[in-house]
């Protein structure tokens, strides 16, 4: 076969992709700022972000599957926002504390407790501070049997939720994070997890920052460690199974970072490994325009289409964190499945720009269609109907190979 026939068959089998680089300043930086610029973490999983932008500034070990303990009760909150935000329920409402919620999550299980009585009737906007303040498992056993009638069933609702979120890795099992061992996520996905509570649920937020809360004239405490050095938010967990964990987010001069530490020895650790994440993202880096909004960062192909392509574009400015006085050559790839049909509309999400510091995934920014491309002629679409078949044929060859 031609060499040429090759090389197309081989790049048929690859999804449409369309492949640039750019550069920061001048010449790559050594691979060892590329990987953190020293930055070394003693806790086996952890990640960095940007809040705004999603850039990842760090990572250790931040896709494997690991037991989240009480972290997962980010995504248990997260599920009840949505829920007041679509109108389901409301703050008011009044949720019943079962027999179960207070046996397995209340007094009687010598966990971390809202302390709610017996068969009690409580606020859900109290029941929300009673999970995030005070980190209450009978407060998430009581709203789990409120929206979905048992922890099982909600378990299945965390995940089918994490799933929309883009969250394709963790698995919920129950409202709590108590041990189980089908209830695993990755540091990468509970960054990414917060982040989306932190933009989208502002107000419900500022909850995560409250030092104290008191229910059932039982005064608690916030067990964040971090919220006395500058931290507004937002989670810690313990069990003998995960080790200690937390995620903390922290708002220096307009710039928001997110930490999350997993599988710390103690407290002191979890809370000195988080502490020294943020104040070497906040020391080290800084936000670099790569492409402003509006701007064209690649094209689409289109099918049966007036135009063969379609430009695609950021929902605004797309922006990195890089190191500050480094210049670093920043690899850049634009995936979209494809071709598109014809027609067009603009704005439709379409694609996803992803760039690379060295081995680092940093950015993962999402695209959509910057123009319309109506339907083409009956001579054009004919003419795109005679390619496609000629790209099915070399594609069942390369598949033969």
């Amino acid at each position: 076969m031609p060499e040429f026939f090759v090389r197309m068959i081989a790049a048929l089998r690859k999804p449409w992709l369309w492949v640039f680089a750019v550069a920061l300043g001048v010449a790559a930086v050594p691979a060892v700022a590329q990987k953190g610029d020293n930055f070394q973490t003693s806790v086996p999983h952890a990640i960095l972000i940007e809040a705004e932008s999603g850039s990842v500034l760090y990572e250790r070990a931040a896709d494997d599957l690991v037991y989240p303990a009480s972290l997962a009760k980010l995504m248990t909150a997260e599920f009840v926002f949505n829920e007041l935000h679509k109108g389901n329920i409301t703050q008011d409402d009044l949720v019943v504390f079962s027999e179960n919620a207070w046996r397995k999550g209340g007094a009687p299980s010598h966990t971390s407790s809202m302390f709610a009585p017996l068969n009690s009737k409580v606020r859900v906007g109290d029941i929300l501070h009673g999970i995030i303040v005070q980190s209450g498992n009978d407060a998430c056993i009581a709203m789990a049997e409120a929206l979905a009638g048992n922890e099982t069933a909600f378990g299945i609702q965390l995940t089918n939720r994490a799933r929309e979120l883009g969250l394709t890795k963790s698995t919920f099992t129950n409202a709590t994070g108590l041990h189980e061992p089908g209830l695993k996520v990755t540091a990468r996905e509970l960054g990414k997890l917060a982040q989306h509570i932190i933009k989208t649920y502002p107000d419900f937020y500022t909850i995560y920052g409250e030092r104290e809360f008191t229910w059932n004239k039982i005064r608690q405490f916030n067990r964040n460690p971090l919220l006395a050095s500058g931290a507004d938010g937002m989670k810690t967990g313990f069990t003998k199974e995960a080790g200690y964990g937390l995620v903390a987010s922290s708002s220096q001069n307009g710039m928001r970072l997110i930490a999350v530490v997993m599988g710390a020895k103690g407290e002191k650790e979890r809370a000195d490994e988080g502490r020294k994440m943020l104040d070497w993202g906040f020391r080290t880096f800084e936000a670099r325009t790569l492409f402003a909004e509006g701007q064209t960062v690649g094209e689409a192909k289109v099918f049966g289409g007036e135009k063969g392509y379609v430009p695609l574009v950021g929902d605004g400015a797309i922006q990195l964190m890089v190191p500050r006085n480094l210049n670093e050559k920043i690899v850049a790839k634009v995936t979209y499945s494809g071709p598109l049909s014809a027609p067009v509309e603009s704005g439709k999400r379409a694609g996803v720009l992803k760039v690379w510091r060295g081995d680092t995934l940093a950015l993962e920014a999402p695209l959509k269609t910057g123009d319309d491309v109506k339907r083409g002629t009956l001579t054009q679409r004919a003419f795109d109907a005679m390619a496609e078949s000629v790209i099915v044929l070399f594609r069942a060859g390369a598949d033969r190979l």
